[in-house]
């Protein structure tokens, strides 16, 4: 599907590696070249013609991503570096000041980095408690474990919609819900989600969402906050200067700007958050239905042959979304993950930045292939082809 749009894909490649980023389709780097060529200056800062066209296609690409999520508000979106950086704001700009000590954040063993040591470090700030929700046998995140995980001390849920190994599906919808009627704060990361499936903001009713651009076509360095209106005036920023002040004099009087401009201090990524619009309205044109759609029948599709590969130990077979995991039983992931880029496959090797999964894997290290809508069937028949080399331990020696 789409597969002319990516200049990369004519380097006789196979790109299993969705999961990191994306490939960027020529409809980025065109947006981004006549940003730079032709109308370069800085944003919220002129008075001039270039510098107003600035201003209204960086707030353009803000409305578009407001759009993507349905959410009613332009003020609602904050533009960050990534997903990494919308979580530290969100928890040390928010919940820095909404927690106490002895409070509970729940979290699990299959989160990213991204969405962990921020909380350690405010556990070691403020002394909270992360706590972990159990997960199953197929390292999901059940609402059974997560009613029994709950305490009168919770105060957050912080988790992601999609994860990074496993690639299962959180009943996120359900989870707020339950959480709401203890007064219990949501975050979502939901940066193995946006690219694949459509997210409702007001219909899931959550307090934060976090996504980068990287991973849904975009440019790194793009990042995205969305913040539940009724918590818009409740956090504060964590980065301070240019851009997010109204005034300040030399006795230390200061005004600071609404939102979303209060978390949006020095120059930002202008290009790429402009550049982020043209894959807005690219995934808008192709339809997130059909991309989840395809994605999920390439997964069943790989899964079924992936499991006629020899000595093949696959860890979340039925997981809902385009990441698959697994090792080949005695061979090391990184050295497969070598002996696959020799036939041009980009696979994932390592823990995944989800370190303390291994508590549940039994494993710490593993090979992942996370698809896109521009992988293809003839493209897993391959990687099964190499997999299930009959000499594949001498090629790894």
């Amino acid at each position: 599907m789409n597969r002319d749009d990516f200049e990369l894909l004519n380097q006789d490649i196979i790109y299993f590696d969705n999961g990191a980023t994306t490939l960027k389709p020529y409809i980025l780097g065109d947006t981004i070249k006549d940003y730079y060529n032709n109308y370069s200056a800085n944003a919220h800062r002129s008075s001039y013609d270039i510098g107003l066209k600035v201003n209204e296609m960086y707030e353009n690409s803000r409305r578009l991503v407001s759009e993507f999520i349905n959410c009613k508000k332009t003020e609602q979106i904050v533009f960050t570096n990534n997903t990494t950086d919308a979580l530290n704001k969100v928890i040390f700009g928010y919940f820095r000041h909404y927690l106490n000590s002895g409070d509970e954040v729940l979290l699990t063993k299959a989160e990213h980095a991204s969405n962990v040591l921020p909380w350690f470090e405010l556990a070691d700030e403020i002394g909270i408690k992360v706590k972990y929700i159990e997960l199953d046998k197929y390292h999901k995140l059940t609402l059974d474990n997560l009613y029994k995980a709950i305490t009168d001390k919770t105060k957050v849920i912080s988790i992601a919609y999609i994860t990074n190994v496993v690639g299962d599906e959180r009943p996120i919808k359900s989870i707020i819900e339950y959480a709401r009627n203890k007064n219990i704060k949501i975050v979502i990361d939901a940066a193995q989600a946006i690219a694949h499936k459509r997210i409702d903001v007001p219909n899931l009713d959550m307090d934060f969402l976090c996504f980068s651009a990287h991973k849904m076509y975009g440019p790194t360095g793009v990042g995205v906050l969305y913040i539940k209106e009724e918590l818009i005036n409740d956090i504060k920023p964590i980065i301070f200067g240019g851009g997010m002040n109204a005034s300040f004099e030399f006795d230390g009087a200061k005004e600071y700007s609404d939102m979303p401009h209060l978390l949006e201090a020095g120059t930002p990524n202008i290009a790429g958050v402009i550049g982020f619009a043209s894959t807005i309205n690219y995934l808008n044109k192709i339809g997130m239905s059909n991309i989840e759609k395809y994605e999920l029948d390439l997964r069943k599709y790989a899964i079924e042959k992936l499991k006629l590969v020899n000595n093949i130990i696959i860890y979340n077979e039925n997981s809902e979304s385009g990441i698959i995991t697994f090792n080949i039983k005695d061979i090391f992931s990184e050295d497969l993950a070598i002996y696959l880029n020799k036939y041009n496959i980009c696979v994932r090797a390592g823990n995944h930045c989800a370190k303390i999964l291994k508590d549940e894997l039994k494993i710490k290290n593993t090979c992942r292939v996370s698809f896109s809508f521009y992988n293809t069937k003839e493209e897993v028949d391959r990687l099964v082809s190499v997999l299930n080399n009959p000499n594949i331990v001498n090629e790894i020696i």
